[in-house]
């Protein structure tokens, strides 16, 4: 009987505490937009506060999180939800897609040195930290992942990994991933991003990639001590294409929250969570594209 009173004590204390503060909007378009901040449950279309969500979440075995991969919110939110949900319960493991295996060695003697209580000078070289991914705005994800008891893992494929699946894809397995209004949808969205100017014989190949760094971040996420975290950009963990549809295949589930720009449909096809932050300014990516090429 104490003992019962003890954990129900321990539980009530857990959900008084104080959140972290959220963080100040920084991008710059879209502060007056009626949805700007909004945190919306898709299947019941119920409006939450952040102490709900960060409940909700923090019950899942998995979850993954959608990002604009050049949206400053969306990482200062990121943060913000894994430092909220730590006080809910204690992260298993944090999965990055800006990590490939190659980096898996440097990220581990980094954490032991950190566990050591060193604090490793030019962290971005050490851990040979991709420019594509810059480390004004992953560098603080990073560095908390690092001082973490559970592990910080990478999800994505190797550049070698790429070379060989887009010289010769490989035949992914499961009913879901493979359907092919899956396939169609994501040979639109790449042929879109290339502004319509990439080679239809090229399509095939690049939805292969796409498939293969979705199928590899379910498998990695399966394999990753629980509770587990993916971090990942929008169209990765997209209930409908992505991530989630090979967790299906591979026999796990997880639940997903999309950090999306005021403005952006989005429903429950897609995910179970938004949470609408400001925007970016965005510049239309054709009116330069294949400029200088011959």
């Amino acid at each position: 009987m104490r003992h019962c009173l003890v954990l129900m004590l321990v539980a009530l204390l857990g959900a008084c505490s104080a959140l972290p503060p959220l963080p100040q909007w920084q991008a710059s378009e879209g502060l007056d937009h009626p949805a700007l901040g909004q945190i919306r449950d898709l299947h019941s279309g119920q409006l939450l506060e952040p102490r709900q969500l960060v409940r909700r979440l923090a019950a899942a075995e998995r979850v993954l999180i959608g990002e604009r991969h050049d949206n400053p919110d969306h990482h200062a939110l990121q943060l913000w939800l894994l430092q909220a949900m730590a006080q809910q319960r204690r992260q298993g493991s944090l999965l990055l897609e800006m990590l490939v295996p190659a980096q898996q060695p440097l990220v581990d003697q980094a954490r032991a040195a950190i566990a050591d209580g060193q604090r490793p000078a030019e962290l971005p070289a050490r851990l040979d930290w991709s420019d594509g991914w810059p480390w004004s705005l992953y560098g603080p994800l990073a560095e908390y992942g690092l001082r973490q008891p559970g592990p910080l893992l990478a999800a994505n494929l190797d550049r070698d990994e790429i070379g060989r699946l887009y010289r010769q894809p490989v035949a992914l397995s499961g009913a879901r991933s493979t359907h092919p209004a899956v396939r169609d949808a994501l040979g639109a969205q790449i042929r879109a991003s290339h502004c319509g100017m990439l080679p239809e014989s090229q399509v095939p190949a690049m939805v292969a990639i796409q498939q293969q760094r979705d199928r590899r971040m379910a498998e990695r996420l399966l394999a990753a001590p629980a509770p587990a975290l993916l971090l990942a950009g929008g169209f990765h963990v997209r209930r409908d294409l992505g991530v989630p549809q090979h967790l299906v295949d591979l026999g796990g589930a997880a639940q997903v929250l999309l950090l999306a720009e005021v403005g952006q449909a989005i429903d429950a096809r897609q995910a179970d969570f938004v949470w609408f932050t400001p925007a970016q300014p965005q510049e239309d990516p054709c009116a330069t594209f294949g400029k200088g090429r011959r």
